[in-house]
């Protein structure tokens, strides 16, 4: 009995799939056909490959810019001498200023004490007592005028060509919201 029904099953699945088969379709497919019969694929023929053709190097027996002793026989010839009457004392302690950026630094106010004129300078959270002859900034600037407006200091910095050259700069006073 049992072989019986699940033949009777199988028959109809069979029907049902027989019925799914049918021309569901077939009009759009005829319209889609009868568009489309014109139209043909169309591949644009490839451009022309031209052959390689090597070029001779002809700097091969020229010196090469590049190498570290061109620069420094340049660099040599530029500075024609010895070492430049300006450049700073390299072995001389550092004072707390040249740890911070000149521009990072604040001048808040003066202090006039025994005939001596004193700056204030802030560095982030910390206030300085600075004089004439300090060291301030990270370009070996030392304080050469303190008045009551600002601070004037002179620098010592290289150049392109690496000689150490002078240039004046100035702190003013701070405003006291800032």
């Amino acid at each position: 009995m049992r072989s019986g029904i699940a033949g009777v099953l199988s028959a109809i699945c069979v029907v049902a799939l027989a019925g799914c088969g049918g021309e569901q379709f077939g009009d759009l497919k005829r319209e889609l056909a009868e568009a489309t019969k014109d139209f043909r694929g169309r591949v644009e023929t490839l451009p022309q490959v031209t052959p390689y053709e090597p070029v001779k190097y002809d700097a091969e027996g020229t010196l090469d810019p590049f190498r570290p002793e061109r620069i420094v026989v340049a660099q040599a010839g530029r500075s024609g001498g010895p070492v430049s009457k300006l450049a700073p004392d390299m072995n001389r302690p550092r004072e707390p200023l040249e740890a911070f950026p000149l521009e990072s630094l604040r001048m808040v106010g003066t202090i006039k004490r025994e005939q001596q004129v004193f700056g204030l300078v802030r560095a982030g959270a910390n206030l300085f007592r600075v004089r004439k002859g300090d060291y301030m900034g990270q370009n070996f600037g030392v304080v050469t005028v303190i008045d009551e407006s600002q601070i004037n200091l002179k620098e010592i910095v290289q150049d392109g060509a690496g000689e150490w050259v002078e240039r004046t700069g100035s702190m003013q006073l701070q405003e006291a919201g800032r």
